[in-house]
């Protein structure tokens, strides 16, 4: 038996590629199949299950160009209800793979149809649970994004969440290793650990969700407690691996055209095309092509494009690193972003020659320092955690996130510093605000920590929030 954990940082994801006896199951896998089948050829063996855990909203998932390509039987739990072919499960259903069995555990609570898989190997021995989002490591899954108008809540979830931990997980073996979804980074939680895997036994002594003198009241009451909005791309991911999708390979090719700066700019003019640019916040800040916006590729990308670019749809031509365009296209894909039409050839060196330029004012801390005055406008974009544990006295909050819904809160007739906790999420806002008309912008580059230390006047442990 082999089981292998491919987790992707970026989205803080883990799939999984589980091989015995010639026959592989893959878990949760992302939207590029290439590696799957790769590893599967590569040991002579055939990719025979595709399970999934739930319907993902964070990613796209690739069951339907791996099912396709391998004619692997595509596994939900109970529930759930697709547009395409598959097997659903039952609650205790056994699948062999090999001379190893997956077992169904229906551990409904995230979703209606969440499901954990629980390996048993060679001997029949209970090896390790694929728990999907119903339990990661140091926290569950956050219970508000399957609810529905006058159907379920938060609460209703978050109460079958409950005893799906109790009554299927909690009672196995404290030796079974637990294989989540996601780790630290990932919006499915909030308080996901660093590490991606643990023991289930570890989790028992560690995970405030799993303490075992824990009432079903105060479950619902701590894992409900100080949710976020989910990102908008969240429910449209979801539709998508419910409906399904374009395939890969096809979003790939619409992508990955090289176009010269004219060409770039035609294109941009023809179809009303939103131009992303990935290059690093200090090369952006220095010049980009007018009315582009930044989101770095060095950075929590994928996530940021899903929570600002409200339509999956939207024409969007790539201003990347040199060698960069390709990967770019591909990290959209992931989160649904499947309308790439191009990319700039030669990279921004190539425009810089051919038309104008634009730029963002930036400073650092010490300079930030020396202008502050009481009556400065400040644009703090950090998260409303972030925020609470400290900010500046006299800064307005304005979290990235939530950018789109905060619009008409600032002027554009006032100068704004606006600054984060390193740099990176101040060149997204200001770029955002740039291309929508906000000229007045000054961005702060570098660590809040050096704002702390500053004399700038700062306030900790507020516990309220200008956003609603």
């Amino acid at each position: 038996m082999r089981v292998e954990q491919i987790y992707t940082g970026c989205l803080a994801q883990g799939a999984y590629y589980i091989e015995s006896n010639g026959e592989v199951a893959i878990i949760d896998p992302l939207r590029e199949t290439a590696p799957y089948l790769e590893k599967a050829t590569q040991n002579g063996a055939t990719i025979k299950y595709i399970f999934e855990t739930h319907f993902h909203a964070d990613f796209v998932s690739g069951h339907l160009d791996l099912a396709k390509k391998t004619g692997a039987k595509i596994i939900y739990g109970p529930n759930a209800n697709t547009v395409y072919e598959k097997h659903t499960a039952t609650d205790g259903e056994e699948f062999k793979l090999g001379k190893v069995t997956f077992k169904v555990l229906h551990t409904p609570g995230h979703t209606p149809e969440s499901t954990t898989y629980l390996l048993k190997d060679e001997n029949d021995k209970e090896y390790a649970i694929f728990s999907g989002d119903t339990l990661f490591i140091g926290d569950v899954g956050r219970p508000d994004l399957a609810q529905k108008s006058g159907e379920l809540t938060k609460e209703d979830l978050a109460g079958w969440l409950f005893d799906s931990l109790r009554n299927k997980i909690m009672p196995l073996s404290d030796e079974v290793i637990v294989y989540p979804a996601h780790g630290a980074g990932s919006a499915c939680g909030k308080n996901m650990s660093s590490e991606t895997w643990d023991t289930l036994g570890n989790q028992k002594a560690t995970n405030y969700a799993l303490r075992a003198d824990m009432t079903k009241d105060e479950f619902i009451k701590e894992v409900t407690d100080g949710l976020l909005p989910p990102p908008q791309y969240f429910a449209k991911n979801a539709k998508m691996n419910k409906s399904g999708y374009d395939s890969f390979e096809n979003v790939m090719k619409r992508g990955v055209v090289a176009l010269s700066p004219r060409a770039f700019e035609a294109a941009a003019n023809e179809h009303d095309a939103l131009i992303l640019d990935v290059r690093d916040k200090v090369s952006f800040v220095k010049g980009f092509i007018p009315n582009s916006i930044f989101i770095g590729l060095d950075g929590s990308f994928a996530p940021w494009a899903g929570a600002l670019i409200t339509d999956l749809m939207q024409p969007i031509l790539i201003v990347a690193p040199k060698d960069r365009a390709e990967e770019t296209i591909k990290r959209l894909a992931r989160v649904g972003y499947d309308n790439t039409i191009g990319y700039l050839e030669g990279g921004f060196e190539a425009w810089k020659s051919y038309g104008e330029v634009d730029q963002i004012e930036t400073i650092d801390i010490a300079t930030f320092a020396q202008a502050y005055h009481k009556d400065l406008s400040i644009l703090d974009v950090r998260k409303p955690g972030e925020w609470e544990v400290e900010h500046i006295e006299t800064a307005q909050h304005f979290a990235l996130d939530y950018l789109n819904r905060q619009m008409a809160e600032i002027r554009k007739n006032t100068t704004y510093y606006m600054h984060c906790r390193s740099g990176y999420r101040s060149t997204v806002a200001a770029s955002i605000l740039k291309s929508r008309g906000f000229g007045l912008l000054i961005n702060v580059q570098g660590a809040f920590n050096d704002i702390i230390t500053s004399d700038i006047p700062t306030t900790k442990f507020v516990c309220s929030s200008t956003l609603k």
